[in-house]
């Protein structure tokens, strides 16, 4: 059967990608950096307070045009774009043993080194964003460290250790188990469960963070052996499945104001499972159980017959760049765990097609959202560019021999 989409097609729009944001340092807006605007900075009543800082986070994120200029918001170096746009390099080696590859990898492995936030006597190892962020449940301030850019680096970090073998990649993810083990909050702890908070500043119970610091734990484990790592990875990743609600989804938290769920969040639930799973802990089978129970109705609700990725189940718009990108990669993990999943392979080649005639500019970039009556043509660095590349990677990685 001839692919949605050809080899040719997605090597084109990696390296314009590649290009456009290698030529920018990688460095960019974000949907959530309004607070770096110097405006809302030389205002310190506003600053100082919680309402003011969410909706200017807010406002920056919705609108429909791009604010940034007019407020004056720099573009910066986000530490989880460098870990993924280090995955896209490294999944782009893998495929093609090329050097200008292995370089570039290992030149953004090195930017995401010398952005980590190391503990007392470098114990602990873990990333924040560059953005002061302003959430309904608490305030980080810029280069807290927090779970989610830490996990994504630990995974660039293990896979670049898989790939070169080299030991100081490794260090760095151990202790980022190190970070998610001492530092982070837990809660609902129990003999075989835990949730792992967000960061050291909030106790919030967020099941697709508290997994990423299981996949996080697990990853490492299959490299260095040890108890302590497979155990609460096991004990997380039992916390998130056992919360997994009658028709196979997940909210996208445990307090009611969490109840929501969304394309993206879930392919992230599913691509820590998938990749719990690949790395052999789940010896009883519970965590595959609800992996195929939540694979099977993120495909039947969160996508349409051309790969158009919805954003909420009940809806159709706004269709993200950051949605189908997420999507592309856990359906690329879920078709190594099973080699006779025809339907991810297509599933993700159908859900690129629909981003490259829909969301592609011909400059290279990808734009953020197509919206009911416009598109939002902000090419943000990390959430989309990003995001974007590791996609593409990914997806050519899995295709290999097939053109």
């Amino acid at each position: 059967m001839k692919p949605p989409i050809d080899i040719q097609q997605l090597t084109s729009a990696f390296d314009s990608l590649a290009a456009w944001c290698s030529a920018r340092g990688y460095a960019g807006h974000d949907p959530f950096d309004g607070l770096n605007s110097r405006l809302f900075q030389a205002t310190p009543l506003l600053g100082r307070s919680r309402g003011a800082r969410l909706v200017w986070t807010q406002a920056f994120k919705r609108s429909p045009v791009n604010l940034r200029a007019a407020a004056r918001v720099p573009a910066g170096k986000n530490a989880k774009g460098t870990a993924l746009f280090a995955l896209a390099w490294l999944a782009r080696w893998r495929t093609t043993q090329a050097g200008e590859a292995e370089a570039e990898a290992r030149r953004l492995l090195e930017d995401l080194l010398n952005a980590r936030i190391e503990g007392a006597g470098g114990a602990t190892t873990a990333w924040g964003y560059n953005f002061d962020w302003q959430g309904r449940a608490f305030y980080a301030p810029r280069g807290t460290p927090t779970v989610v850019p830490t996990a994504f680096a630990a995974r660039a970090l293990v896979e670049a250790a898989q790939a070169f073998g080299d030991e100081p990649y490794l260090a760095a993810a151990r202790g980022a188990c190190e970070f998610i083990l001492r530092d982070l909050n837990r809660s609902d702890e129990s003999a075989d469960e835990v949730c792992f908070s967000y960061s050291p500043l909030d106790r919030t119970r967020v099941f697709n963070a508290s997994l990423l610091a299981a996949e996080t734990l697990a990853a490492v484990w299959s490299l260095t052996g040890e108890d302590e790592l497979k155990h609460e990875a096991l004990r997380a990743a039992r916390y998130v499945v056992r919360r997994q609600r009658v028709d196979g989804s997940w909210t996208y938290g445990a307090d009611n104001y969490q109840s929501w769920a969304d394309n993206f969040h879930t392919a992230f639930v599913l691509t820590s499972l998938a990749r719990l799973v690949a790395a052999g802990v789940d010896e009883s089978g519970e965590l595959s159980k609800a992996l195929r129970r939540g694979d099977a109705f993120w495909r039947e609700n969160f996508f349409l017959a051309d790969g158009w990725p919805k954003y909420y189940h009940d809806r159709q718009y706004p269709a993200d760049a950051h949605a189908a990108a997420a999507a592309i990669v856990c359906l690329a993990e879920l078709s190594e765990l099973s080699d006779a999943d025809d339907g991810a392979r297509l599933l993700a080649q159908r859900i690129a097609r629909w981003s490259l005639r829909h969301l592609h500019d011909r400059r290279g970039f990808f734009y953020y959202q197509r919206r009911r009556f416009h598109t939002v043509r902000t090419p943000y660095m990390r959430w989309t560019q990003a995001w974007m590349l590791y996609a593409l990677g990914r997806l050519l990685e899995g295709m290999r021999g097939e053109g």
